[in-house]
């Protein structure tokens, strides 16, 4: 059926989609009013660790620009990981300054004490989380330090460099890495000074994971959690799709994300969830291989490419 809706001649419309149209707005409205409660929920007091990582999106607003996306996990004493929050920040990169903010809104969300905060090497982000709360322990990303690391190194470099940094942040104590580590800059430090610069200069940050056992290390000595997290937001840069700038204008947690929602995740819900959104970028990356090389295989037996 359809109604003449306007007053222009000509214009009809269908009352089925006028209904939806008006039901439209109040589903979203309900859908933002959730986030918005989730976003302001009071948080734990005291946490073990929080983890900490931006991610560069493209967001559309008129035209396509890059966007930081800041996220942070929390693990309370109980050993449950719970998602703190997403922001959208402003500008092209990540800033210690926002990190400051957030932390700062963490803080007014009812968290007072937070023993570690795993971070990766920003410079000024150690002088933010000590700003926020002072008895935080900054820990280094090791993931990220090796990244960086290997920045400043030949190609060909890269497995001896890789197997020359292992016995340090495999030390038994600090002590011995400090050992391990000035063998590392009297065989490197001539060819590539920069290293060296690196790793003195988030030596104090890099450290504290190396006062405990094993367990404890492989949870504080990187961001992976958070890497997890952005994994859907990483896949569709990969493919070229910009966010809409309603996405993360309006609210930090980003609609569609199977992450973050109205309710509090647990360490078995977020693992599963995760590890899911993990395997997405593999899954897209199997299936455009495939489809190459079938049309490879169909240009080669002389036949058309498949339409798509």
């Amino acid at each position: 059926p359809t109604n003449r809706a306007s007053s222009k001649p000509g214009a009809i419309q269908c009352v089925r989609c006028v209904g939806v149209e008006r039901h439209r707005f109040r589903i979203t409205d309900r859908v933002i009013e959730g986030m918005v409660s989730w976003w302001a929920r009071p948080l734990e007091k005291v946490y073990a660790a929080v983890f900490i990582d931006a991610i560069m999106v493209k967001t559309r607003d008129g035209q396509v620009r890059n966007r930081p996306i800041y996220a942070a996990i929390g693990v309370d004493l109980d050993g449950h990981k719970d998602i703190l929050g997403r922001w959208a920040g402003d500008g092209d990169g990540e800033s210690a300054k926002f990190w400051l903010a957030v932390l700062t809104d963490l803080n007014n969300r009812g968290v007072r004490d937070i023993f570690f905060v795993v971070c990766d090497g920003l410079k000024g982000l150690p002088d933010s989380v000590s700003a926020a709360f002072p008895l935080a322990t900054v820990q280094t990303c090791i993931i990220h330090l090796i990244r960086n690391t290997f920045k400043y190194a030949s190609r060909k470099y890269r497995d001896k460099i890789s197997a020359d940094l292992r016995p340090i942040y495999t030390a038994l104590t600090a002590a011995e890495a400090r050992l391990r580590w000035e063998e590392f800059a009297e065989k490197w430090g001539t060819p590539y000074p920069a290293i060296v610069t690196l790793w003195e200069s988030a030596w104090e940050e890099f450290i504290p994971f190396l006062d405990y056992d094993v367990e404890i290390r492989r949870v504080l000595c990187s961001t992976n959690a958070i890497e997890s997290l952005n994994a859907p937001l990483a896949a569709c840069g990969a493919r070229s799709r910009a966010l809409p700038e309603r996405a993360v204008r309006t609210q930090n947690a980003l609609p569609g994300d199977p992450v973050a929602g109205p309710e509090g995740y647990r360490s078995d819900e977020v693992g599963r969830t995760l590890e899911a959104s993990a395997q997405r970028p593999g899954h897209h990356v199997r299936r455009s291989y495939a489809r190459s090389r079938r049309t490879l295989t169909r240009q080669a037996i002389g036949k058309p490419p498949l339409t798509p």
